[in-house]
């Protein structure tokens, strides 16, 4: 093929596909050239996710009837004049290249007036031909009008994902502007309805309430009292959750640069660093952090969206931020009690030995299991055992309901017996289906006893075997579930008042997106308006969990992948479900419970590792055992 020079046409088509990726480009660029104009409101309006239609309007200081056309050119801008201004970049956009690429590829109307004029511009183009341009009556501002996107782009069209989930990227772009520009009031609407709208008070806090929900915000402290703190001539602020507020991936860590919206791996790697021994591992805060620093300092012209930026001095920057959300974290939290050796646990009298009639009442009460919550739930209370020097007693009822877990096996004769050992014959039977056959995948287990309130001792024909408690409560409850739902046979738990849960506003896409998905595994929920949910039921044995967490930690699983099958993202819900309600580390168990479940996992086609991979026991062989004890060479 000969060397050729691309037909102009071709050419802003292929720069196109740098700038205009989907919908949401469209959005971002128009509402940066908005803010660049000085705009107070700025309305979007969106029909079928952007595809059909995207208008933008604002109250900006509009566009010259001279420069109306001008502005659509291939490298035409106001914003930069030389070289040297390229070092000190103030404004948003600055390329000149947004226009021109989303009128390649579009059918586009722009109407403006400038503040300084008494007539307004009407220009249209089509896919990147000038159409008309006439006179106009309007409102200072401008109106940017954008239709079927991509329609003569077949290859770029075809790759836009559901409505849906170009929403949701609408959704997300929307509100972090907002967030950034808090004294400009953002109005959002999808399909004429609205879906978001921000105040424009220019508190910061306002907006966070209306994409997390007023009771996540108080959950939220500022970072440097939303006033510039100076560290290091870097200016750090914004918000940031306490630890108690936490999110499955680290997509709520918003970072903005010079009021710039960023991706920065080490800007956010600073803001999980800041919350270190403070979360738990997997989890990732809620964070908004605004960072400014000199123009100089810092290039913002070095990805084709404007999505990056690198810093001259880019360990400062990470040490001003990490410094600045560690540093409030410190002043909010609560301050340990320190411990005492003469301290109890709570809910155990003061005079054990029963010198006063209500202490020995107290006390008897604690033994006897029919004490209050704070002495007998969740397995008895270890601190209590070790002052007591005895096990809380546990009705085979109890027992059963406390894991969750079947109940159709004999117990094992050669286990200990106890007085109080629970009776199997009392057992309700199980309501969720039984597998007719039982895999020999592992041998027969005698339990021996609990190690560290965490692990399952139990002894085998090859040797010690070192049972997971979790990890296996995991595995029995997965396959249990995944099995009903081939059965149709799911169990729902109807909840006496619907819990309504807020979703924030770059997240309520995923969740109506997959409400036929949840129903199927026994969630019952409903749109309730805006970014708000009901959950009417349940899956069963999330009957006693706490739904709100629940619900968003299924969320943040939804947005880890954007379009897996069916089934991978059924699967992966279910897996939530299973690691949230099965026993924990640090769980004291009966020898009952402990016997179930290891027969349980016993009837497990996978036994051996959880639903994440993790394995749920480990093997010490016999032959180890002598050679460790020097028994064998």
């Amino acid at each position: 093929m000969p060397i050729q020079i691309l037909s102009e046409t071709l050419v802003a088509r292929i720069a196109a596909g740098e700038v205009v990726e989907r919908p949401a480009s469209v959005i971002k660029e128009m509402m940066e050239n908005a803010i660049d104009a000085g705009a107070h409101d700025i309305r979007i309006e969106c029909s079928e996710g952007g595809r059909r239609l995207i208008r933008v309007t604002d109250d900006g200081s509009g566009i010259h009837k001279s420069e109306a056309v001008l502005a659509f050119a291939h490298h035409a801008t106001s914003k930069l004049q030389s070289v040297d201004d390229l070092s000190h970049i103030m404004t948003l956009g600055f390329r000149g290249e947004a226009l021109a690429s989303i009128a390649s590829v579009s059918t586009l109307t722009c109407s403006t007036r400038h503040v300084d004029e008494t007539v307004g511009t009407l220009v249209r183009i089509d896919n990147g031909k000038f159409i008309s341009e006439e006179s106009i009556g309007r409102n200072p501002g401008t109106t940017m009008t954008v239709e079927h996107l991509f329609a003569r782009v077949p290859a770029r069209l075809k790759f836009l994902k559901s409505t849906q989930t170009e929403r949701g990227h609408i959704d997300g772009i929307v509100t972090r502007y907002a967030l950034a520009y808090p004294h400009i009031r953002f109005t959002l609407h999808h399909d004429g309805r609205r879906t978001f709208q921000s105040l424009g008070t220019g508190n910061m806090r306002d907006v966070l309430i209306e994409i997390y929900g007023a009771s996540s915000v108080e959950q939220m402290i500022p970072v440097g009292e939303e006033k510039t703190g100076v560290m290091g001539g870097m200016s750090v602020h914004g918000y940031t959750a306490l630890p108690a507020l936490d999110h499955g991936n680290r997509n709520k860590i918003t970072l903005f640069v010079n009021g710039r919206p960023v991706q920065d791996v080490k800007l956010a790697y600073a803001v999980v660093r800041a919350y270190h021994t403070l979360l738990m591992t997997g989890r990732y805060p809620i964070a908004v952090i605004m960072l400014q620093v000199a123009p100089e300092e810092v290039d913002v012209n070095v990805h084709p969206a404007k999505a990056e930026v690198r810093f001259r001095d880019a360990e400062s920057a990470f040490s001003a931020v990490m410094r600045a959300v560690r540093t409030a974290l410190l002043e909010h939290l609560p301050a340990p009690e320190p411990p005492s050796v003469f301290s109890l646990p709570t809910g155990v009298p003061s005079h054990p030995s029963g010198t006063t009639g209500d202490s020995s009442s107290g006390m008897t009460e604690l033994l006897s299991g029919t004490a209050t919550e704070a002495g007998a739930v969740n397995g008895g209370n270890p601190m209590l055992r070790a002052w007591t020097g005895q096990q809380p007693t546990l009705s085979g009822a109890e027992a059963w309901e406390r894991i969750g877990i079947a109940r159709h096996v004999a117990p094992d004769a050669t286990g200990p017996s106890t007085s109080d050992q629970p009776s199997y014959s009392d057992a309700e039977p199980s309501t969720l289906p039984v597998k007719p056959t039982m895999r020999a995948q592992l041998p027969a287990l005698r339990i021996l006893g609990q190690l560290a309130t965490s692990f399952i001792i139990a002894e085998g024909p090859e040797g010690l075997y070192l049972i997971d408690q979790h990890a296996a409560h995991e595995r029995i409850m997965y396959e249990k579930m995944m099995t009903a739902r081939e059965l149709g046979a799911a169990t729902s738990q109807r909840l006496l008042d619907p819990v309504p849960v807020d979703i924030p506003a770059d997240s309520a896409y995923q969740l109506h997106g997959n409400l036929d998905l949840l129903r199927e595994i026994g969630f019952d929920i409903d749109h309730f308006g805006a970014n708000t949910f009901l959950v009417r039921s349940v899956p069963a044995v999330m009957a006693q969990d706490d739904i709100t967490a629940a619900i968003r930690e299924i969320v943040a699983d939804l947005e880890m992948g954007d379009a897996p099958l069916h089934k991978d993202m059924e699967a992966r819900i279910v897996r939530r479900v299973c690691k949230r309600m099965s026993i924990k580390a640090g769980r004291v168990l009966a020898y009952s419970e402990m016997q179930a479940l290891v027969r349980d996992l016993e009837a497990c086609d996978s036994p051996r590792t959880c639903p994440h991979g993790r394995p749920t026991m480990i093997q010490i062989g016999v032959t180890q055992l002598e050679r460790a004890f020097g028994r064998v060479g």
